[in-house]
């Protein structure tokens, strides 16, 4: 199979699909690698770094897209991409369908087969390929959440961590999955007063176990919710429903009722966001302000730190790459039902059952 790495091209996006080490892997299975000049650069990787694992380099796109069976990237397809897709074309990324509807339709229209990473998932419910990024995010949440909190930055000038005589901030974290936990991991770290809610009281057991009793877990529901968001200085949304978008936990009447300078930061913004009032920003204009709260929304957040994010991105998808290109894309997907559920889009029909449902289109399993 022939492999391909664009460049990404996504605002501030400075992550690349695979490091020189797993190109250097995927050629040592016989296969063949297109990388795109400077494709890496932003995360550490030399265009001799790549051609010394093995890959061809490649000075355009286009050279890219129209000469690989696979393209394999971070983000999901831009609009200056969509002319480079085609029919046969299998793209393995992030694609987050569910909140884009554009993307879906060129997916179709172009009878591409989407693999999106985040609905890759393993029989206990986990997603293999969302954990890592997840895992980043999360932590990242707390740390962009501190900076839009400080007054230069719109916020009210909170210090989370609080000093001597003066009481810590207060956090709010909305779901206790991948990014939930990493986000409640940096705020009690770094001493902040910290509420997690979730529907999943094992999830909440979990947290409470672990922090022996220091942060309060309180069940996902319309009022706890809205009784923690006027005490929050510093709200993460972290709530995820593979495949599907994210549930709307905040409403603009509810802004009226937060603190002024108060901060959402909203992880799920990838699947349209837990807030009506979020909408995508880039690491360029991060944030905005509505009825005096701020909304940090990038729907990038882990290309803030590519060097970290490429590594452990890689670590995941690499051997789902492997797979692919050693057995074929059906063949593989037949042997590996977690894989089967990436599949988002195949000649011209949606086959992700969470796509489907936010479109209202009609859903072809892969199965058929």
């Amino acid at each position: 199979m022939i492999i391909g790495i664009p460049r990404e091209i996504k605002p501030a996006e400075a992550r690349v699909a695979m490091t020189p080490e797993g190109v250097r892997a995927v050629c040592i299975h016989g296969h063949e690698v297109l990388v795109e000049t400077r494709a890496g650069v932003g995360s550490g990787f030399t265009d001799d770094d790549y051609q010394h694992a093995g890959a061809r380099m490649m000075q355009a796109a286009a050279e890219v897209w129209s000469n690989v069976d696979m393209i394999v990237k971070v983000k999901e397809p831009m609009s200056a991409e969509y002319p480079l897709m085609r029919e046969g074309l299998f793209v393995f990324t992030y694609l987050h369908l569910a909140a884009d509807r554009k993307l879906t339709d060129e997916l179709l229209r172009h009878k591409v087969t989407g693999i999106g990473y985040e609905t890759i998932e393993l029989p206990d419910g986990s997603l293999p390929l969302l954990i890592p990024m997840s895992e980043v995010a999360g932590r990242l949440s707390v740390q962009m959440g501190s900076w839009s909190l400080e007054a230069p930055n719109g916020g009210r000038g909170i210090l989370l961590s609080g000093v001597s005589g003066v009481a810590q901030g207060r956090v709010l974290v909305l779901g206790a999955g991948t990014v939930g936990k990493n986000a409640v991991r940096i705020a009690m770290g770094i001493g902040a007063r910290v509420v997690v809610i979730d529907r999943d009281p094992n999830k909440l057991r979990y947290l409470d176990d672990i922090y022996q009793g220091r942060l309060v877990t309180l069940v996902g529901n319309a009022a706890n919710i809205e009784d923690e968001l006027s005490n929050a200085d510093l709200v993460i949304g972290a709530v995820l429903l593979a495949g599907a978008k994210a549930p709307r936990l905040i409403n603009r009447d509810h802004l009226k009722k937060m603190k002024t300078g108060s901060v959402i930061v909203d992880v799920s913004i990838d699947q349209g966001g837990i807030a009506e009032t979020s909408k995508p920003t880039t690491h360029d204009d991060p944030t905005y302000v509505v009825d005096g709260v701020v909304h940090y929304c990038v729907a990038n957040m882990p290309g803030a730190v590519p060097g970290t994010s490429t590594l452990a991105m890689t670590n995941a998808t690499l051997p789902y790459i492997i797979e692919i290109a050693d057995a074929g894309p059906f063949e593989a997907a037949h042997r590996d039902p977690g894989l089967a559920r990436g599949f988002n889009t195949h000649a011209g029909q949606v086959t992700h059952a969470g796509v489907a449902e936010a479109f209202d289109l009609p859903l072809a399993p892969l199965t058929e």
